[in-house]
């Protein structure tokens, strides 16, 4: 009989974007999934909110964001009177990397954090 070789089957877990999110969710410590779509989008490819929830979503799944905590404010928004922010932070199983674009973004945009990990 022919020797099987053991390997795992599907898609693998990762993802290009998750990752991205990673990095940034990184340098900023705790944001909202708006502000982080916002960013998103000046620093990497475009894309939409909807895959940018997908994948906070999916990532507090994996554990690698967690919701830091969840705010209802009030404002006139055109589809109401309230807004539910919910804002996340790394989890355990983050694994950050040294992303160049995020570093490039931080040094265009002025943005510097008094913070250890912030690679500028």
């Amino acid at each position: 009989m022919a020797e099987l070789k053991s390997s795992k089957r599907g898609r693998p877990i990762g993802s290009n974007i998750r990752q991205n999110l990673i990095d940034l969710l990184f340098v900023k410590g705790k944001a909202f999934g708006y502000e982080l779509s916002k960013s998103y989008n000046q620093i990497f490819p475009k894309c939409t909110s909807r895959v940018i929830y997908y994948h906070l979503n999916k990532g507090v799944q994996l554990g690698e964001f967690k919701v830091s905590k969840i705010v209802k404010e009030e404002g006139d928004f055109s589809w109401g009177s309230t807004v539910e922010r919910i804002y996340y932070q790394l989890g355990e199983k983050a694994a950050p990397k040294d992303n160049e674009q995020v570093k490039q973004w931080l040094k265009e945009n002025r943005l510097v954090v008094n913070k250890k990990n912030v690679f500028v």
